[in-house]
């Protein structure tokens, strides 16, 4: 495609960012248009893993990332009463051995950040919530919540759950409350007086988990993250909850459990959603990526990664195709098995928690992957 091709990514998150920047490197004219006003660090931690390593190793972002994240030997997956170690999977250097790259737990401002840095200054707009698209032959007319206009001849939507332009792509269609609700904190891991935690595990519940990891190498910070079975009426995307009920939701779990939880100082709550699978990505010169397209439940951790790789393999076919309609069909068809598969995988929610070969997932290579039908 000619590299004169105007294209704006709607959502400047971790997929459209990822985007953005790669298609700038390659000589694209590509603005980013971001609804929320800025990018504060809220708290959530996030798994990097081998696949998603290797993007960023494109980017020039992996070493950054690699010395703020916390290397875990092992990710331990234990029963939820006794403590019981269910499964380890090897990680460290032995995992990085085998799937070609490291795999981190770090907060994900410090995954975001590093993205963002291979991003040209100057090419995100803050503040800019789509409220229309219209397509006039070749261009796409985008409207704004704040009255701005702008044109481009593709148009990637990378804007979460609750796209808007999946409306435009797919028809009209809204995400959906899964009936479970994900906890979050995290805290200064002093306040736990000493108590030993390890550095990556899960503990698995009859209808609950709840994952606890470090963030960070010096291990200051802890982060845990739990689903449960809950309600959710309201319209915000999360909200603050009290201690007191996440403690309720698992209080018969092992007492190192209990420990975390209660040791919390602020718990924010959020509901877990998904959206009905689309069989079609693109329209004209329209394109979806990550959870506009193909949000899941966040039961293999790999919600952000597939959203990563879809920006790799997008970027990869657009650069190598002579125009959009070709590398959208390429896109689709590279994509779409895979990620079909972990959206069932993760929607079975027992990913790691027993013997588990995941070559399949942490081995994978977008930015080197055979492009065309897997």
């Amino acid at each position: 495609m000619k590299r004169e091709t105007r294209i704006a990514v709607i959502g400047a998150g971790l997929g459209g960012a990822t985007a953005a920047a790669l298609l700038q490197r390659e000589g694209f004219q590509v603005r980013l248009f971001e609804q929320a006003r800025s990018f504060e660090r809220i708290g959530a931690g996030i798994h990097v893993s081998a696949n998603v390593m290797k993007v960023l190793r494109h980017l020039d972002a992996e070493h950054r990332l690699s010395q703020i994240g916390i290397h875990p030997d092992t990710f331990t997956s234990r029963k939820w009463d006794t403590g019981e170690v269910l499964f380890e999977l090897p990680l460290g250097n032995a995992g990085e051995q085998k799937y070609g790259a490291s795999y981190i737990t770090v907060h994900r401002h410090d995954l975001h950040a590093a993205i963002l840095d291979r991003v040209q200054p100057g090419t995100i707009e803050f503040g800019k919530q789509l409220t229309d698209v219209k397509l006039d032959h070749a261009v796409a007319h985008l409207r704004f919540g704040d009255g701005s206009v702008a044109d481009a001849d593709v148009v990637i939507g990378a804007d979460g759950v609750n796209s808007k332009l999946r409306d435009a792509v797919a028809g009209p269609s809204k995400s959906r409350f899964t009936g479970a609700v994900a906890h979050r904190a995290i805290y200064p891991s002093a306040l736990l007086g000493g108590m030993e935690v390890r550095n990556c595990t899960k503990w698995w519940g009859p209808h609950s988990h709840i994952l606890i990891y470090y963030i960070e190498q010096s291990r200051q910070e802890i982060y845990l993250v739990t689903s449960a079975k809950g309600e959710w009426h309201s319209q915000a995307p999360w909200e603050l909850c009290t201690r007191e009920e996440v403690a309720n939701s698992f209080e018969c779990f092992h007492p190192e459990v209990r420990k975390v939880i209660e040791t919390a100082p602020q718990v924010t709550k959020w509901p877990i959603l998904d959206i009905k699978p689309i069989d079609r990505w693109s329209a004209g010169n329209l394109v979806l990526l990550g959870d506009a397209c193909h949000a899941m439940t966040p039961y293999m951790a790999s919600g952000a990664a597939m959203a990563i790789e879809d920006a790799a393999v997008l970027a990869r076919c657009l650069v190598q195709s002579d125009d959009y309609a070709t590398a959208f069909v390429l896109y689709q068809t590279t994509r779409m098995p895979r990620v079909g598969k972990v959206q069932r995988i993760s929607a079975e929610n027992g990913f790691l928690r027993y013997p588990t070969d995941p070559t399949w997932v942490f081995g994978y290579d977008a930015v080197n992957v055979a492009l065309g039908p897997q």
